[in-house]
């Protein structure tokens, strides 16, 4: 079968042929988003390594059961020690297969999974909106971001401002519904510029996928018992966090990994974000790559792209 290969450790996607797979635990692959989980596997970085080489990434797929079911592909070994889903087809294994809700176009359904989910679980679970919250958004102007500042007002956030660096995706994020963005890369003082953005009392929520100096500057401007969620370390892998700033102002300090999460819940939300974009709640742009042309692709592309990309087979 085509599929995408990883022939050498830290080596980029190129198109070539696998052996295909066969039996009921197969589907065939309609959509397979990149991300970068799968940058991270690839480079060898990730603590589970990688599968065999030559392999085939993709962690997550949207594809079609031996019975005609359509599901969503994730977890488990699934492109990460094992062959993933960017080709033709693909072994559910010990990954989830949840059903995807009907009329729900694949490629989009697809980056809704890893990406979507993490801009929207923080909200909805990890630890939910309330009403009335100020919210923060790190790191806004990528699908993750994007999808969280539309979250965030979906679900009651009184108002929300999206930081991040990119013109274009801040521009996008104002267009969805941000009340207010600020650029990290022209901001010296972003402790300050965060406590501007909320008229002087800083934010009561934060999600930060950025971690590093944002981080730490966003625990400096919050609100005494604010909440930051931490999904990820695009900005460092450490952060100088002040004790004064969290002890003296009681803030909740809360990870998330969508690979921790329990599956019914993951069916569950994953069900009810797909739902939100159908009916055109929330807005998801997604660029369509042919599997021919995946060698152009680079995986870290996601990272910073307001569209997610999307491998059509």
């Amino acid at each position: 079968m085509k599929a995408a290969l990883i022939r050498a450790v830290g080596a980029l996607p190129e198109p070539g042929d696998a052996d295909a797979p066969d039996g009921d635990d197969v589907v065939e692959v309609l959509a397979a988003s990149i991300n970068p989980i799968d940058l991270a596997v690839s480079r060898g970085i990730l603590a589970t390594g990688h599968p065999d080489l030559p392999y085939v990434p993709g962690c997550e797929v949207v594809g079609r059961t031996s019975d005609g079911r359509i599901v969503w592909v994730f977890g488990g070994g699934f492109g990460r020690t094992r062959n993933g889903g960017i080709g033709e087809r693909a072994v559910i294994g010990d990954a989830l297969a949840i059903d995807v809700p009907d009329g729900a176009d694949p490629a989009v359904a697809a980056g809704l999974g890893i990406a979507g989910l993490a801009g929207w679980l923080p909200f909805a679970w990890r630890a939910p909106l309330e009403g009335g919250e100020n919210v923060l958004v790190l790191g806004a102007t990528g699908s993750v971001g994007l999808v969280a500042v539309q979250t965030a007002k979906l679900l009651g956030a009184a108002r929300v401002v999206a930081a991040g660096r990119s013109p274009e995706g801040l521009e996008r994020a104002t267009a969805l519904g941000a009340d207010a963005v600020l650029r990290l890369d022209e901001t010296d003082d972003l402790a300050a510029a965060f406590k501007d953005a909320f008229g002087g009392d800083g934010p009561s929520y934060v999600f930060d996928p950025l971690w590093g100096a944002p981080a730490a500057a966003a625990a400096q401007a919050a609100v005494p018992w604010a909440t930051i969620v931490n999904l990820g370390q695009s900005a460092g892998a450490t952060s100088e966090l002040a004790s004064a700033a969290v002890r003296f102002k009681s803030l909740s300090i809360l990870g998330h990994t969508n690979f921790a999460v329990p599956p019914d819940e993951l069916a569950e939300h994953y069900r009810r974000l797909v739902e939100h974009v159908t009916a055109g709640d929330i807005a998801f742009d997604v660029e369509r790559v042919p599997l021919d042309d995946v060698g152009a692709v680079r995986l870290a592309l996601p990272c910073g792209a307001g569209a997610k990309l999307v491998v059509v087979p």
